[in-house]
């Protein structure tokens, strides 16, 4: 990320810190810091890669993972449960989708809407005759930035660590966690 050095104070503050800890961070003094905010020095190239480094390193730090969006209770139904019971499982905890788990693997997905298609076709009478492929899965570690762009295409992604699915994140997690304070 490239940066300009007018905007090492705007970033610092974005950051919420102070010219001491930003000069901690980057191994330089904290009047090297002040100089070039004021616009009064122009510091070496090194010294500011280091400074540029420190506050990039800070900027993803802030970042929001998967982890902090997803919902980690992950109900479910299995390819043979029926559609009516999916259904009423949708209607007990109000929400509009589910996965379609089957040992411990994503494999389908099945919505209101994929429902009441399926329906409206007489088609099918369980979970597997109607499902959907099975949403994106990601790793705890991956930015609101991918999760967003994926929930774009799919109503929802998995989260997994190590092959284990360990939550799920739709698309109102994502509002309600970003926007929703």
């Amino acid at each position: 990320m490239a940066y300009e050095l007018e905007e090492v104070k705007k970033i610092r503050k974005k950051l919420g810190m102070t010219q001491t800890e930003l000069a901690n961070r980057a191994g330089v003094s904290q009047s090297l810091i002040a100089k070039i905010e004021s616009g009064r020095i122009d510091p070496t190239y090194t010294k500011t890669k280091k400074i540029f480094a420190a506050l990039s390193d800070l900027e993803k730090k802030e970042e929001v993972k998967a982890e902090q969006l997803m919902t980690a209770r992950i109900i479910n139904v299995s390819p043979g449960t029926s559609i009516k019971e999916a259904i009423s499982k949708m209607r007990k905890f109000n929400i509009s989708q589910l996965p379609v788990i089957e040992e411990h693997k994503s494999v389908g997905l099945v919505s209101e809407s994929i429902i009441l298609d399926a329906l409206l076709k007489s088609k099918g009478k369980t979970v597997k005759d109607v499902m959907q492929e099975a949403p994106p899965i990601v790793s705890k570690t991956t930015s609101v930035q991918v999760v967003s762009s994926l929930l774009k295409h799919f109503p929802m992604v998995m989260v997994s660590e190590q092959g284990k699915l360990t939550g799920l994140i739709t698309k109102s997690d994502l509002l309600g966690k970003m926007y929703g304070g």
